[in-house]
């Protein structure tokens, strides 16, 4: 049986262009929820991205939903693709590849493996996965789903969250709570350069943290 539901409300592009100046591990300073497993990593380090998440439910070895989905996607839209546990089959390869990129999609998200990163890595596509498998799946025409509530790498994927991936992993937003998340981070590491400035000036690190007031409060010194 396969569920095919409407393609989910975009985020704004000045809501993307505001994440895409957000690094993940600056929002992982103040926020405990929302980010993926780390043991999905980026096949192209370099690339931060941001947009909406388009979720597909691929069980097993059957592909037929993620192929469909291709001809709906938009641009801006990041592929979020729960495997359902499968760890053995990679169901995103190269034609999926050029097939997304085509259609301006901003990245890929497989919970499980992917195949062919040398074309990954050739046409740019953004990716996040387990790891490669040689092993892909088929066009069975089981089973699948799109734009349903997924889990992937221990997370809920709701259809139109706001994805943000970069070398540090990935986090997903409510929309609504989007800008503010963005903001905060952004004024963080506008105070990280500073901070960095004062260090080069002959600071101590510990000095401007306040681990030295911490420390040596609470030690006990041996006369």
């Amino acid at each position: 049986m396969f569920t095919v539901n409407e393609m989910p409300k975009q985020i704004s592009q000045e809501l993307t262009a505001l994440l895409e100046q957000v690094e993940t591990a600056t929002v992982g300073h103040f926020l405990h929820s929302g980010f993926v497993d780390r043991e999905l990593r980026a096949v192209l380090p370099e690339k931060r991205v941001a947009g909406t998440a388009v979720t597909v439910r691929l069980p097993h070895a059957d592909s037929t939903i993620l192929h469909y989905l291709t001809k709906l996607v938009r641009p801006g839209d990041i592929v979020v693709v729960d495997r359902c546990s499968d760890d053995r089959h990679a169901c995103w390869g190269g034609v999926i590849t050029h097939s997304m990129k085509i259609a301006g999609v901003k990245a890929g998200i497989v919970d499980g493996p992917a195949t062919d990163f040398s074309e990954i890595r050739r046409v740019e596509m953004p990716m996040w996965c387990r790891g490669p498998s040689p092993i892909t799946t088929k066009i069975l025409g089981l089973e699948g789903a799109i734009n349903v509530p997924v889990t992937v790498g221990g997370q809920v994927i709701e259809p139109g969250d706001a994805i943000l991936a970069d070398e540090s992993g990935v986090i997903v937003l409510n929309p609504a709570e989007a800008k503010a998340v963005a903001e905060r981070a952004i004024g963080m590491q506008e105070a990280e350069i500073k901070l960095l400035e004062r260090l080069r000036n002959g600071e101590r690190l510990p000095d401007i943290s306040g681990a030295t007031r911490l420390v040596e409060e609470k030690v006990r010194r041996v006369a």
